[in-house]
């Protein structure tokens, strides 16, 4: 039996058509309809409850559409063929990870189970602790890592096998500053050598700062899509762009008290 045919748009990463995820009678994704070309750096936005994470689970085959199509890299999504395995990196909010294994055994236990061999498992693995600032504590058990340490070790296992197609659910989430700086550098390689990253974040500054397309989730619909450069060469701000689309009321003003230090009153 031969492999499945590509799209007639090849050049799409991912190509999502009437998607729809039901838990009971509420729908968390509902009719989702998602374009995203290969070789872009894709920011997914939305206030909580908009259908981010479920959109992401069911893009990366950990939850099961109740209806609609997924194309990844030009071919009809089949979570259980390894061939969008290989080719896919995935990063969750909570990450799973072997919390009995050092650090190093994970990274070279993933490599291997991506079809590296033992020799460049290792290489790749030390490469990306340096990377990553995890070298010294390569021999911790995951298990006494704090939770930045967990997140940016969970992504060294997504890029240990150079995917084509990355998805990041809250990558910055729990991470210091100059950790945070290098994933954007390494996402911002990745996208420059062609590889396609969709990105959910809260943070709407790196999103409007890193991403090339924003999208705006809202009731598990795209609400809105733009152009991140194009935003800025308008000088419009991203925070009332999403409050704008997602109906959100402006900040509330900030108390006169606590302005004026006023103590504990009367």
């Amino acid at each position: 039996m031969g492999e499945p045919a590509e799209s007639a748009a090849p050049r799409l990463a991912i190509e999502v058509t009437g998607l729809e995820k039901r838990f009971g009678d509420k729908a968390a994704v509902d009719g989702l309809e998602l374009r995203v070309a290969r070789g872009v750096f894709y920011g997914l936005l939305g206030p909580n409850g908009a259908g981010k994470s479920t959109s992401v689970g069911m893009l990366t085959g950990t939850l099961r559409p109740s209806a609609g199509e997924i194309r990844l890299l030009g071919r009809r999504f089949d979570p259980d063929d390894p061939w969008f395995k290989a080719r896919m990196g995935v990063v969750t909010e909570e990450p799973p990870l072997f919390e009995r294994l050092r650090g190093r055994e994970q990274l070279v236990f993933v490599g291997r189970m991506y079809g590296l061999g033992a020799a460049e498992a290792g290489r790749r693995a030390g490469q990306l602790l340096e990377l990553f600032d995890l070298a010294r504590h390569e021999r911790t058990l995951v298990a006494d890592y704090s939770r930045g340490m967990k997140k940016k070790l969970a992504i060294a296992c997504a890029l240990i096998h150079a995917p084509e197609l990355l998805f990041f659910d809250e990558p910055f989430e729990g991470v210091d500053a100059v950790s945070s700086e290098t994933i954007r550098r390494v996402l911002g390689g990745l996208v420059g050598r062609g590889a396609t990253v969709l990105l959910t974040t809260h943070i709407l500054e790196v999103a409007g700062r890193i991403c090339q397309r924003i999208g705006i989730l809202h009731r598990g619909r795209l609400a809105h899509e733009a152009d991140a450069e194009g935003l800025r060469a308008r000088g419009e701000d991203l925070g009332e762009l999403f409050r704008r689309v997602v109906g959100a009321e402006a900040p509330a003003a900030l108390p006169g008290w606590l302005l004026e230090g006023s103590g504990r009153g009367g």
